[in-house]
């Protein structure tokens, strides 16, 4: 009997079956072997929003979630974090290695060179609603991007690919910031090649005139938040990339799909809901009250507990030390007293320490774009800018990888068995 695997005995016809172990892990292919007779179909896992359940291997993001470590490509996120640029970031997910000085100036250049965008996307921009919620025109225009570039669908060519990615890198920021004059009712700011990349996504959103002044601690905050975002294996937005991707659809597509996904309330609108939270205590004398309620089961303490961290996300130590250097350019804001004191009472409240619930990424990052002046519906568009490259380097493993097969979830049937078509008059 092999060491590394599993010894399995079906109860039902007393038969014995051995299932190799390989990265800590079983096939779940190897499962349909156990049948109960020669008509049966196979042994299947039933395993409702895999929460337990492998669908591919990738060398892009490592996540421990019980020592609340989080690398990209084996670097720490807090290096990253500290050190890094968003580009840098987004080349390291993408090719696997951090560039040096060459590549990264081809890189930038590449990515700057592709920030305009047609005409024809502003005409399609204003025909929205002055009061349409920006993921919405965000999911719409990246969509549509896939008619302005037919030669996105020859997923084959390599050399393509990359072309794709970074039209996506280029034009997804100018696309955002378009929206966010938008629906401000203000012109739009077109790119420029003399900044850098945070610089001109910040400049194309608040520039009145042709005039903006940058704040280099808050442009700074920004990229840090983004690169947190970057990637986060296989999400919600992620799964969906990988999904929609697997039918061999264009990139801009694809994307779509993880701008959708993120769209939901609990996946890229987690952080709205904790400032909505913070609004309804109102004042740090009413945290012990909330708290109550909430271990009475009558509310939930938003920006705590995550699917993958069972400790304190390493992102959101980080995001706290940001904010503390933006409340610094901006004033502080009063729901920044109230989350500390909320933070603090329910990291030494046994009720949430038992449950291991402590801080994510959510918790202080909404109070940090709020005070940079980015209204709440905005927030999860400059999630999806940040986790841009994440998804186009997940697209591109999954592409590139032989095992993976147009996505098909299997199902366990419940409906009614066989009947006869009743017609109309009858029923």
């Amino acid at each position: 009997m092999a060491k590394d695997s599993l010894s399995i005995t079906d109860n039902r016809t007393g038969k014995a079956y051995e299932i190799p172990i390989a990265e800590g892990t079983i096939k779940a292919t190897d499962l349909r072997q156990i049948k109960a007779d020669e008509a049966d179909f196979g042994l299947m896992t039933y395993d409702p929003a895999f929460m337990n359940t492998a669908a591919t291997r990738s060398a892009i993001t490592y996540i421990d979630g019980d020592a609340g470590i989080l690398r990209y490509r084996g670097y720490p996120i807090e290096q990253l974090a500290d050190r890094a640029s968003f580009l840098e970031v987004a080349y390291l997910l993408n090719v696997g290695e951090l560039p040096n000085r060459d590549q990264l100036a081809k890189w930038t250049h590449d990515i700057t060179f592709h920030t305009y965008v047609h005409t024809n996307i502003i005409k399609l921009l204003e025909g929205f609603r002055y009061d349409a919620h920006p993921m919405g025109m965000l999911l719409g225009v990246v969509g549509a991007l896939s008619t302005f570039y037919p030669d996105a669908k020859h997923i084959d060519d390599a050399k393509n690919r990359y072309m794709q990615r970074v039209r996506l890198l280029a034009k997804v920021p100018t696309i955002a910031a378009f929206i966010f004059r938008h629906s401000r009712g203000l012109p739009y700011e077109f790119p420029r090649n003399d900044l850098d990349y945070i610089g001109n996504y910040v400049n194309m959103m608040f520039s009145i005139g042709g005039r903006h002044e940058p704040n280099r601690v808050l442009q700074r905050a920004l990229e840090i938040l983004l690169i947190l975002h970057a990637d986060h294996e296989q999400n919600c937005s992620t799964s969906a990339v990988r999904s929609v991707g697997s039918s061999h659809v264009d990139p801009f597509s694809a994307v779509s799909a993880g701008i959708a996904a993120l769209y939901g309330p609990l996946h890229g609108g987690a952080n709205e809901a904790v400032l909505e939270m913070l609004d309804e205590i109102g004042d740090k004398k009413h945290i012990p009250e909330f708290i109550t309620k909430v271990k009475a089961g009558e509310g939930r303490l938003m920006g705590f507990g995550h699917r993958v961290y069972k400790s304190y996300d390493p992102r959101a130590r980080l995001i706290k030390k940001t904010a503390d250097e933006v409340f610094q350019q901006t004033g502080l804001n009063p729901k920044l007293e109230i989350a500390l004191e909320l933070e603090r009472i329910a990291l030494e409240d046994d009720y949430f320490i038992k449950r291991k619930l402590y801080p994510n990424v959510d918790f202080y990052s909404g109070l940090i774009y709020q005070a940079m002046g980015y209204p709440t519906d905005y927030f999860t568009v400059l999630f999806a800018v940040g986790r841009l490259p994440g998804w186009l380097a997940q697209w591109e493993e999954m592409l590139n990888d032989k095992d993976q097969k147009i996505s098909r979830p299997r199902q366990i049937y419940t409906g009614a068995e066989v009947r006869d078509f009743v017609p109309i008059e009858k029923r």
